[in-house]
């Protein structure tokens, strides 16, 4: 199940309160890894403002499907089955939409597009397994690259 709105029902619901939140400053630029509109979204469902318990719980959930699904991918580009490569592609691209990492989002995407015989856009069909299978290589370093950068910039909003 990917975190998406039928998840958060499941976690409590419409949110509990109107506060407007202002987009953090922090050593690393938000503005390529997390899309603020979507993730103050996430923050307005916390009952308390001022503490973070709801969003909290959702980062920590979305963490070990991120964890789960990086494995899978690994062990999918290992077996050279890009059907599969694609379905987890789509897969993490939405949970991760869904909070707006949008770093590992795009990379997602592509990995979907390459996954299906596509070029990154999935524009354009690359009929070639072998090319395929070394755009998703490339792309699923990238991916987990992306990856780390968000939980460290998640880390540090969460430890004010």
């Amino acid at each position: 199940m990917s975190i998406d709105d039928t998840m958060l029902r499941q976690y409590g619901g419409e949110p509990q309160h109107e506060t407007e939140y202002s987009e953090p400053t922090h050593s690393i630029n938000s503005n390529d890894i997390v899309d603020w509109n979507t993730f103050s979204q996430i923050l307005g469902m916390d009952e308390d403002p001022d503490d973070h318990d709801f969003s909290k719980m959702i980062i920590e959930d979305y963490y070990e499907q991120a964890d789960s699904t990086f494995l899978q991918m690994d062990q999918a580009l290992e077996s050279r089955d890009l059907s599969l490569l694609s379905s987890l592609g789509h897969f993490l691209k939405g949970s991760s939409a869904s909070l707006g990492l949008s770093k590992v989002q795009l990379s997602c995407e592509k990995i979907q597009h390459f996954g299906a015989h596509k070029d990154e856009t999935g524009a354009v069909s690359i009929p070639d397994d072998e090319q395929c299978l070394e755009n998703v290589r490339t792309t699923l370093l990238q991916a987990k690259g992306d990856y780390n950068e968000a939980k460290e910039w998640l880390s540090n909003f969460f430890a004010k």
